[in-house]
């Protein structure tokens, strides 16, 4: 499922394509809304919170989520898309542009004073005006016996991480995806470091949290199962955290520098000429 530097990068293509303009069509392909017309309606605001993604439109508001397989695209006018037609679950064209979303898991249309239907249970938003570190940090703590990596996903708590975040932050800090929150150390900890990798990466294309620009090098542990820990060369593990409904229950983890046990300690040193993680602001390490 895409994190939060995904939707807030397709926030900001969308905003460029769309914000301060009529639109010249609006077709949605969602039965329950297939008759709301929206043409002629100035697109007033493009924002992300978290994985949701709004779209202001005089008295509507368009809310999408990507979910597992969704991607907003932006095409000149009368241009082949990219994706095949019949994926696309909403197109909203102004004169100059033409955004289409395709495979969207949720697509709907509310009233504006309805927006906190959509995303008002969601926490501090990691890419937004609101952030707030402290209540994300008071929002991790208030349940000490849930594992770390499921507090981490929790939305409510803090709203932008998905699993390649969850799974770094946590080799990151040193800990296993299991450990209770109340035995994986300072939450607020937690917090900046969730702020300072998402921040690094919103205007990224590449999502990197290990500071190695290079192919195939911009993780720790997430899709790396089977492969050596780039810190101690232990084989990566995977495994289940959670029920077997829930999509996101896949994790990836050192079993060296994550013992399952987990007491909060912070992660292990790197060897020598293993690149730190990055710092806000900071380039990735060449």
């Amino acid at each position: 499922m895409p994190e939060g530097d995904t939707v807030f990068r397709a926030a900001t293509l969308l905003r460029g394509a769309l914000a301060g303009k009529p639109l010249t069509r609006c077709d949605i392909r969602v039965p329950r809304y297939a008759t709301v017309d929206l043409t002629g309606t100035v697109v007033e605001e493009v924002l992300a919170r978290g994985k949701h993604l709004l779209i202001r439109a005089g008295a509507h508001t368009i809310h999408t989520h990507l979910k597992m397989e969704g991607v907003w695209d932006v095409h000149p006018p009368g241009t082949r898309w990219r994706r095949q037609g019949y994926h696309a679950r909403i197109v909203l064209a102004v004169e100059d542009a033409e955004a289409v979303g395709f495979d969207l898991g949720i697509v709907e249309v509310l009233d504006r004073d309805r927006e906190a239907e959509a995303v008002g249970h969601l926490g501090p938003d990691l890419l937004g005006p609101d952030w707030d570190p402290a209540v994300a940090a008071t929002n991790l703590a208030g349940d000490p016996s849930r594992p770390v990596g499921l507090a981490l996903l929790d939305q409510r708590v803090m709203a932008g991480v998905g699993n390649v975040y969850r799974c770094e932050l946590c080799f990151l800090r040193g800990v296993h995806p299991a450990t209770p929150v109340a035995d994986a150390g300072e939450p607020a900890a937690w917090v900046d470091l969730a702020h300072r990798l998402l921040m690094f990466n919103r205007d990224r294309v590449s999502r990197i949290t290990t500071g190695d620009r290079r192919p195939g090098r911009g993780t720790w542990v997430y899709g790396r199962a089977g492969k050596p820990c780039r810190r101690c060369g232990t084989v990566i593990r995977t495994g289940a955290l959670g029920s077997a409904e829930d999509p996101d229950r896949k994790i990836d983890w050192c079993p060296h520098c994550q013992p399952r046990t987990g007491d909060g300690r912070a992660a292990p040193a790197p060897s020598p000429g293993s690149p730190p993680a990055p710092s806000p602001g900071s380039p990735p390490a060449p």
